[in-house]
């Protein structure tokens, strides 16, 4: 990760909630910063992360966001530049966690993200970068 004044991060992590700023160019933009590559937007901070197959998403993809379920009840998830269903075992480990999940491009996830993070709903968001 690079940060808006040149300093890299070593670890993909950034601690709290923000709005995703810009997307694009193989990243996004969030507080002042830039990641290269896809995101996990959860409770506990902005992630940086690659799924193993952005067009074949596991169960194991969303470990990291499944430990955190209890403060999660929507997830969205920005498929790229089209949308695509979610596999159905991702589906129902969503659904087993009480997450309700709504795949959509990654322009509509981030837009709807940002909505709902200002009006603090329980939040998430999985990003898949776009160029």
């Amino acid at each position: 990760m690079v940060t808006g004044k040149g300093i890299v991060i070593r670890e993909a992590h950034f601690p709290g909630r923000a709005p995703i700023e810009a997307y694009g160019n193989g990243g996004f933009r969030f507080a002042d910063m830039s990641h290269r590559g896809s995101l996990l937007c959860l409770p506990s901070g902005i992630h940086g992360w690659e799924p193993a197959d952005a067009s074949a998403l596991t169960v194991a993809d969303f470990e990291k966001l499944l430990a955190e379920a209890d403060e999660i009840e929507i997830l969205l998830v920005g498929m790229g530049k089209d949308l695509r269903p979610l596999p159905a075992a991702l589906r129902a480990a969503l659904k087993e966690a009480g997450i309700a999940s709504d795949p959509m491009s990654t322009g509509a996830a981030v837009r709807t993200y940002n909505v709902l993070l200002a009006e603090d709903r329980a939040v998430a968001a999985a990003l898949i970068a776009v160029d």
